[in-house]
């Protein structure tokens, strides 16, 4: 084992803080990687205060956004060697054996093992440790190519934030011809919008806010309608073949399930804290259905990546030094980012 410079919490209530911890020496098949950013997702605040049913262990390390460059790499590794720039997401392991394993669907797998707060199969820890570090050792299965084109703090969200709009758009066929949805302008829905434009298909935002219009076109929307005007609401109705919503607070799915042409489907990558209540009727009618999507599996994130690649798409980030997270999160709470924090990991150095 050895040390590396990480932030991390002790308690739902302490402040992010340097901290020293322990990370394992590369086994044969493992990947050792230099971390130069990591973006910062809204679960990580949840996780750091324990706000998802008190599955969190302390002290925690979040960040499940990394970009950075491989230093060391294990006697059969074969995909990476020293030098090349790498991606770490979500999920560190899995199984292997099961169906959804099999099926390039790791992110479904039982026995997954997610960056942070999942138990350390490796024992170096009781639990893993994500990105707010300075170095991540990770099987050389879940690590990925990053393209050398692209912005690197831009890079980074594409980790969490880019597939888990990436993998339903894909999923239901948004294709060129398709007319779709984007619901909030927000961390998710700017990905959102930015991968619908680049697949062909017609962008219609839904905001609450009037003054993000300006933004939603410039990230490429060809349409703006702000939710709360029942006669631009209506001008849509049952015209659209998919719709993204991204929204985690309370709203009303009705309205949107009214904007679904026959077969169209919507899909939640929000989490609102409350059910939302779904009128059987507003799926009956047309055929229409709801559904949820998390990220993607390792095979469709190096597609991502790739896609994003040759269309020159990173999201749009603010980067800050690892000193000023905490603030961050507080910003988080007030949507006061466009669009995703990524935390230029140099900055530990000084601590």
């Amino acid at each position: 084992m050895y040390n590396a410079k990480a932030y991390s919490a002790a308690s739902a209530t302490s402040p992010l803080a340097s901290d020293t911890i322990a990370r394992r020496d590369p086994t044969e098949h493992d990947v050792q990687i230099e971390i130069l950013f990591c973006g910062i997702c809204h679960s990580d605040l949840h996780m750091v205060r324990n706000e998802w049913g008190g599955g969190t262990v302390y002290p925690i390390v979040p960040g499940h956004e990394m970009v950075g460059r491989v230093t060391q790499v294990g006697s059969a590794v074969t995909k990476y060697k020293p030098g090349d720039l790498a991606g770490v997401g979500c999920m560190v392991d899995s199984d292997g054996t099961c169906p959804q394993c099999k099926a390039n669907l790791e992110q479904f797998c039982p026995n997954l093992t997610l960056t942070y707060n999942s138990p350390d199969k490796h024992k170096t820890a009781p639990v893993t440790y994500g990105g707010y570090s300075d170095s991540i050792v990770v099987d050389e299965r879940f690590v990925l190519r990053v393209p050398t084109n692209l912005d690197l703090p831009g890079v980074a969200p594409l980790l969490c934030a880019g597939i888990t709009t990436y993998s339903p758009l894909r999923h239901w066929g948004v294709t060129e011809g398709k007319k779709v949805g984007v619901v909030g302008l927000g961390g998710l829905g700017h990905m959102g919008v930015k991968f619908a434009r680049a697949f062909g298909a017609h962008v219609v935002v839904f905001t609450t806010s009037p003054g993000k219009t300006e933004d939603a076109l410039r990230l490429g929307a060809h349409e703006v309608v702000v939710s709360r005007n029942a006669d631009e609401m209506q001008k849509h109705a049952g015209s659209f073949d998919f719709i993204l919503d991204t929204v985690s607070a309370k709203h009303d799915i009705n309205a949107y399930l009214n904007l679904l042409r026959l077969d169209g489907n919507i899909t939640l990558v929000g989490l609102p804290e409350k059910p939302l209540e779904v009128a059987a009727f507003s799926l009956i009618v047309a055929r229409r259905s709801l559904s949820g999507s998390s990220i993607g599996g390792i095979a469709e994130t190096q597609e991502m990546l790739d896609f994003c690649g040759e269309h020159n798409i990173t999201a749009d980030v603010e980067v800050i030094p690892i000193q000023k997270a905490n603030e961050a999160y507080e910003r988080l709470l007030k949507s006061d980012v466009k669009y995703r924090f990524c935390i230029d990991m140099a900055s530990l150095k000084s601590e």
